[in-house]
């Protein structure tokens, strides 16, 4: 029997939590970005609760969603927004064997956001951290960054960075693209103990994210954000040949919908052991599931 994309129950490494508490600390006036150049739905886009992104899990064959709980910019300009610690750990609490936590970090917080990030690991079990480097215009080599992969060490917990181009959030805050895949590159020389994941592919980078992966052990690629049929061939070469032990499956739902994803990658016929792995067995591996 031919095996498929439902025969592993997958993990999605980068989702955003999306009930309407969480919604409420992001700026209003961001439904021309999600719904019209995005194209999320009026109902998602307004939030749903967690019996709903469960019941959209279990129709797409996803077993456990990895929920950001984001910092998307520093305090103090009206386009940024913090999804708080709390929110993210009371959702793992009511469903522990459905989601788990990933902290965002804000690497203009200095060493008060360091302290939190340990607390969130050692006192409300976050398994790893996440961050936009694009909404602080710093770079992943930037030395404001080097407190928490320093932790992120110590805690042994992976550190999720988006890579690639930045997108256009709010027309007032244009944000530079700072995420080239290379500048992970000095990271991980400096910190080789420290598990990186280039998250959103890397387009249009996306052979320098490759090339990241290759050169280093500690270096994975997360393939989220960007639709399964628009990924370049590179990638799936990679993800079916060589680099079949360094990449991990993410929606970054709302971005991608589970069900549209799971079924886009059961359309690149994938070989059996790269499938696997890609949608499970990297993730457990990397974040010792």
């Amino acid at each position: 029997m031919t095996e498929t994309v439902r025969d592993y129950l997958a993990i999605d490494a980068v989702v955003n939590i999306q009930t309407a508490e969480a919604l409420a600390h992001r700026p209003k006036d961001r439904e021309a970005f999600y719904q019209d150049k995005i194209g999320v739905d009026d109902t998602t886009y307004g939030g749903i609760p967690h019996e709903e992104m469960l019941h959209r899990m279990d129709a797409a064959g996803i077993e456990r969603s990895f929920l950001i709980a984001a910092k998307a910019g520093p305090h103090g300009h009206r386009a940024s927004f913090h999804v708080p610690y709390g929110i993210v750990a009371d959702a793992v609490k009511q469903h522990p064997d459905r989601f788990s936590a990933l902290a965002g970090v804000d690497p203009t917080e200095g060493m008060n956001g360091v302290r939190a990030l340990q607390r969130a690991v050692e006192d409300d079990g976050f398994i790893g951290a996440h961050s936009y480097p694009h909404w602080f215009e710093l770079a992943p080599d930037h030395a404001r960054y080097y407190p928490f992969y320093a932790k992120c060490v110590e805690l042994e917990i992976p550190m999720q960075l988006q890579v690639g181009q930045s997108l256009m959030y709010t027309e007032d805050l244009p944000r530079r693209s700072t995420g080239r895949p290379i500048n992970l590159d000095g990271v991980a020389c400096d910190f080789p103990e420290l598990k990186l994941i280039g998250i959103h592919v890397g387009i249009p980078w996306t052979q320098e994210m490759i090339a990241m992966a290759w050169k280093h052990k500690n270096v994975f690629i997360g393939t989220d954000a960007h639709s399964p049929k628009y990924w370049p061939p590179e990638l799936l070469h990679y993800i079916n040949s060589y680099g079949q032990d360094k990449v991990i499956f993410g929606t970054d739902f709302p971005i991608l919908q589970f069900e549209r994803t799971i079924a886009e990658i059961e359309a690149l016929e994938l070989r059996p052991n790269s499938l696997r792995k890609l949608l499970r067995d990297n993730v457990q591996r990397i974040y010792g599931l």
